[in-house]
């Protein structure tokens, strides 16, 4: 049976991979190991070791620290914001779209982000 961290592990190695656009294969060729073996990170089927969790973090740019955000105290998954939805990283689209945020120059990405509030402030 699967320990919900080891799934909450995998779903932000998924997330940021995705992030980041590299493919399954692409990750496992910097990490050193077969495609499949991040498909079960990924799952949470296979618990990640600290030395293979820093060899991801390297190869994805990120603190260890990353994978465990939203995991309260005691490991239960913390209870997401009421107006986001539970998986919203698992979402193309709003992986898309964060992408294409990213992308923008910061000085419009920062108007962006602005224009955003005030709309769901109205809505």
């Amino acid at each position: 049976m699967t320990h919900p961290v080891d799934v909450h592990v995998g779903k932000r190695i998924r997330h940021r991979r995705w992030l980041v656009g590299m493919t399954q294969q692409q990750l496992a060729e910097r990490v050193g190991i077969k495609f499949q073996q991040i498909q079960k990170y990924e799952t949470g089927a296979n618990r990640v070791s600290a030395s293979r969790l820093w060899d991801i973090a390297d190869a994805l740019e990120v603190p260890v620290s990353f994978f465990f955000e939203g995991i309260e105290a005691e490991g239960a998954v913390a209870e997401p914001v009421a107006a986001v939805p539970a998986d919203v990283m698992g979402d193309k689209e709003a992986l898309d779209l964060i992408r294409s945020y990213y992308a923008i120059p910061e000085n419009q990405r920062r108007r962006l982000f602005e224009l955003a509030r005030v709309l769901s402030d109205v809505a």
